[in-house]
């Protein structure tokens, strides 16, 4: 029987980069060793990373978002049609300015051989009879909104008069992408989304622009989603996970899910939702009514924000809480986010990080008893 995410207990992707990484990163970006020998330091790095994975009770590996320097835009740098350069201003976290590359398009969005598919590749070889490869790239409502905020809709409307070709565009890549993915052996893929989150905080819908309009961009995002995972292979699983942004420890946004929840969790079509429910920003279980059919919930109950490792019990009582409203049979243990959404990472050592996987594994062997 072929194994398919979620599992019990889940990791969201992205692991802290070892000082070894972000050494060559930097030397190769200085010029001062190939990209050959920048990519033998990634695959020692990866293959050490699984092994740790391994270890530590996960059954879907990844590669940590290694090859990246952020979780989304190295996605997006894979389509024709995208430039991106070194940012000024970044965008602003709360607590401090997430200095990531600026990225907009050049010319119609096309998708050829995308690398992400070769790293996907190199992650297969360690699958056994225990052990799946899991993919992560951003939603397809994260292309388009990066797209469409103010600082890229003039560029983009160059090439894309309306949002629904725009829309058409996107998901044909996406489907170009996830097709050559799944010839080469992936069945589980995870669209990381921040888009929801940025929609359920208090006025960010602004970061639309001054017109935009809630109802219409929630109609939007969830567009742009079905249609790229439409006509799937039925063997290929496809989760998403849904954030309000995490880097170096500081967040995007905050607010419940409930001003999303009939349109996020009642009408995409994906298998689970791994969750944000670390703190207080993030609400609380009552919009996980709207979950639909027989989908699955992944509750992000321990946080990669803090070093602080979470108590046992109070961590089992809010999975408990959780099963009021979705049965426990389909749900599921992960931390909110990743330890890495961007090269550098959150503020906590790497033997937190798996003191923090390990309580994972501990937690759902005690609750699900797998």
């Amino acid at each position: 029987m072929a194994l398919k995410t979620p599992f019990r207990c889940e990791s969201v992707g992205s692991f802290l980069r070892p000082e070894k990484l972000k050494k060559a990163r930097k030397d190769y970006e200085n010029g001062t060793i190939s990209a050959e020998q920048l990519k033998a330091v990634e695959d020692e790095c990866i293959t050490d990373l699984i092994a740790k994975q391994k270890a530590a009770g996960l059954h879907a590996i990844t590669d940590g978002e290694f090859r990246r320097a952020t979780w989304h835009l190295d996605f997006m740098w894979g389509f024709d049609g995208v430039a991106h350069k070194k940012t000024k201003n970044g965008v602003q976290f709360h607590g401090e300015p997430a200095l990531i590359d600026d990225t907009w398009l050049t010319g119609k969005i096309s998708a050829g051989n995308h690398p992400f598919v070769e790293h996907f590749k190199f992650v297969k070889q360690f699958e056994d009879e225990s052990h799946i490869a899991k993919q992560t790239i951003p939603a397809p409502a994260q292309f388009f909104q990066q797209m469409i905020i103010p600082a890229n809709i003039e560029a983009t409307r160059k090439f894309y008069p309306t949002d629904d070709e725009l829309i058409n565009d996107i998901a044909a890549g996406y489907k170009k992408v996830i097709k050559d993915l799944y010839d080469a052996g992936c069945r589980n893929i995870q669209l990381d989304d921040c888009t929801w989150g940025v929609l359920v905080a208090e006025n960010s819908v602004i970061r639309y622009g001054a017109d935009a309009d809630f109802a219409t961009i929630a109609q939007m995002l969830l567009k742009v989603n079905n249609l790229a995972i439409e006509g799937k292979p039925d063997d290929l699983v496809i989760n998403t996970h849904v954030c309000r942004g995490n880097y170096h420890s500081a967040y995007f946004s905050s607010g419940a899910y409930d001003p999303v929840a009939e349109v996020l969790f009642g009408k995409e079509n994906v298998n689970a939702y791994y969750l944000e429910f670390d703190d207080e920003r993030s609400g609380g279980f009552e919009p996980l009514k709207f979950v639909s059919g027989d989908k699955k919930v992944v509750l992000g109950l321990i946080t990669t924000k803090s070093p602080v490792l979470e108590d046992k019990q109070t961590v089992i009582d809010r999975i408990r809480k959780a099963a009021e409203i979705i049965p426990l049979e389909r749900l599921y243990l992960s931390p909110q986010c990743g330890f890495a959404s961007c090269e550098i990472g959150n503020k906590l050592t790497e033997e937190q990080q798996w003191a923090k996987i390990r309580l994972l594994n501990k937690i759902a062997k005690e609750v699900w008893g797998e």
